[in-house]
């Protein structure tokens, strides 16, 4: 079976209160859109579990450290299924660290993919709560379309969608983990929230003074805005200029879906 895992962008993300498991609410309106990783998977039964990964990226694990490798685990502990091998291979289109959850999706669209070739024993519901415990945007990246989010991400409730056209550009080298972002937040908030006001996504205001490359594509392009922690910009109705350093992807679309069978 072959699933499609789309990318997702946020419209809007304002940073609340910080929670006692150490992560932050948040507000956010989340978006999936046509840029798309793949995973292939196949089952065998066999004498016991075994998780097997492989992909086209050299930037990603394929090991218990990856997400996918954990989702499995996770579908698995949870199901009580056994006797099973479990090839999966990842064709990653969407970037590393870019704040557009390409780590997450495949996640999400490891349970999906799981649930299906096993005879679907989880709920929809099910696949949500297997979601909310892997990480922030697994639940927006299963679901699809326009979200609006809560808690720290996992906690969604679908909004009217409207189609239009995206375009993204990302520093070729710079990766920026969800951890650094919030953490400069937590630290440039308690000084100060001057200029917080100005930008759409919290993450951007509190991040982008440490890096000339993001304030480059602002001041070049000043309606584009940085998704999640970063360190991609989407513009919306705009293209991006093919430039040296910067991965550029335009003539993308929002779409009303999350992860699905291909």
């Amino acid at each position: 079976m072959k699933i499609q895992c789309p990318a997702k962008i946020n419209l809007t993300l304002k940073v609340l209160e910080k929670r006692s498991d150490g992560f932050h609410n948040i507000d956010s309106i989340m978006q999936t859109i046509n840029l798309f990783d793949y995973l292939t998977i196949n089952i065998e039964k066999s004498s016991e579990n075994q998780i097997l990964l492989s992909g086209t990226s050299d930037e990603i694990l394929y090991n218990e450290k990856n997400l996918v490798y954990k989702a499995c685990e996770l579908f698995l502990n949870y199901t009580k299924l056994n006797g099973y091998k479990i090839n999966v291979f990842i064709e990653k289109n969407i970037p590393i660290a870019a704040g557009l959850a390409g780590g997450s999706t495949d996640a999400a669209g490891m349970l999906y993919g799981l649930n299906k070739l096993l005879n679907e024993p989880l709920t929809q519901k099910d696949l949500h709560k297997l979601c909310a415990q892997l990480g922030s945007d697994l639940n927006v990246c299963l679901e699809g379309g326009r979200l609006n989010t809560s808690g720290r991400g996992e906690m969604i409730e679908k909004l009217s969608f409207e189609e239009f056209d995206i375009s993204l550009i990302k520093p070729i080298n710079l990766g920026i983990s969800a951890k650094e972002a919030y953490t400069k937040f937590s630290s440039k908030y308690a000084e100060t929230s001057f200029g917080r006001e100005d930008f759409v996504n919290d993450l951007e205001w509190a991040i982008i003074d440490d890096y000339a490359q993001l304030q480059e594509i602002k001041q070049k392009y000043p309606n584009s805005i940085m998704s999640g922690s970063g360190s991609t910009y989407y513009g919306i109705g705009i293209d991006f200029e093919e430039c040296y350093g910067y991965w550029v992807c335009n003539g993308l679309k929002t779409i009303p879906y999350g992860v699905r069978e291909v």
